[in-house]
């Protein structure tokens, strides 16, 4: 586990204890941005929810056999939305080092704006009240597992590795469920993504630690925080939408 003391073996008690207190202000700037994306993905989605000329830009909408409308498809517009994140993300994937900190921030909300549209769908088909609690459900997990990843002397860097392998291998079994649907497959993709996701936030949370601590006096805190924020605000949710197939109530 990196720490102060594996880059500056000669650093003080002072020095130990400004970095402590510099980690712990990175550590809330970090969730304070996490936050703020989750809280915007929200606002997107509600909006899109409530407000049927929005709904008309992005979705296709239908009735259901109660009354309902709801989106049966999406328009060009919408798939668009839908994979610009991913677009993104590997565009910040390959440019970060040459990319300002404001370019940064501004594919950061870009992302969390475009994920609202895509959480809409989760309010279309389950109950408010259910919603709710699953996403309490998930920021009490989110804040152990977190909790983990910040104070465990336990090198988590093997556990990542084979947790990406798990991520690749739910985005295939995705894509197979999608050709050859299966109610076995979705319970186990559903399952398997909660554990996967579960462990990933520890994880990302024990990363963001040590490459503060690599970057600890130089001028890449900003963003190594705000890549850090969209690792935990990509893990919070997934998580939940796994979560929401298990305790979600159907609107149908």
């Amino acid at each position: 586990m990196a720490n102060f003391d594996t880059f500056n073996r000669s650093g003080t008690i002072a020095d130990q204890a400004t970095f402590d207190v510099g980690l712990r202000a990175h550590m809330v700037r970090v969730y304070n941005y996490m936050a703020s994306g989750l809280a915007l993905s929200g606002i997107v989605a509600f909006a899109l929810f409530n407000y049927e000329g929005l709904q008309n830009i992005f979705f296709q909408m239908g009735r259901t056999p109660g009354g309902s409308i709801v989106p049966v498809g999406l328009n060009a517009l919408g798939w668009v939305a839908i994979l610009a994140p991913l677009g993104l993300l590997l565009l910040v994937s390959f440019r970060a080092a040459k990319m300002s900190v404001g370019s940064i921030q501004a594919v950061y909300w870009a992302v969390t704006a475009l994920m609202g549209v895509s959480l809409s769908l989760v309010l279309f088909r389950y109950t408010g009240a259910s919603v709710a609690r699953t996403f309490f459900v998930t920021a009490a997990a989110f804040g152990a597992l977190s909790l983990y990843g910040y104070t465990t002397k336990r090198d988590l860097t093997a556990m990542g590795k084979f947790l990406f392998m798990g991520v690749v291998g739910l985005i295939l079994a995705g894509i197979v469920n999608m050709i050859w649907p299966s109610g076995t497959m979705s319970f186990i993709i559903s399952a398997a993504g909660v554990l996967i996701f579960s462990g990933l936030i520890a994880y990302d949370t024990q990363k963001i630690k040590e490459q503060y601590a690599d970057a600890w006096g130089t001028d890449m805190a900003e963003k190594i925080a705000i890549f850090g924020a969209l690792s935990l605000y990509l893990d919070f949710v997934n998580l939940f939408q796994f979560l929401m197939s298990f305790l979600g109530q159907s609107r149908d």
